[in-house]
């Protein structure tokens, strides 16, 4: 059972570690760092198409991640 839980541990941290990494940049260099990122937070653009599948894939790839954490330390 806890090698089948760290199997599934490892490649969900992979596949989250390449979901983050296809995500397109949200900010613009050194000026996106300045500003904070202000005008995204009161922006009205949500993403569209790819940018909100990755997303979405990325949030239920980090919550699985987190519950499998804590599958293993119950488990080992």
């Amino acid at each position: 059972m806890s090698g089948v839980a760290i199997t599934l541990l490892v490649i969900d941290a992979v596949a989250l570690i390449i979901l983050v990494l296809l995500q397109s940049g949200k900010s613009a260099g050194l000026s996106g760092a300045i500003s904070g990122g202000a005008e995204q937070l009161f922006g009205k653009q949500k993403a569209r198409g790819i940018d909100a599948v990755l997303h979405r894939a990325t949030v239920i790839t980090a919550v699985l991640l987190f519950v499998l954490t804590f599958l293993v330390a119950y488990v080992v």
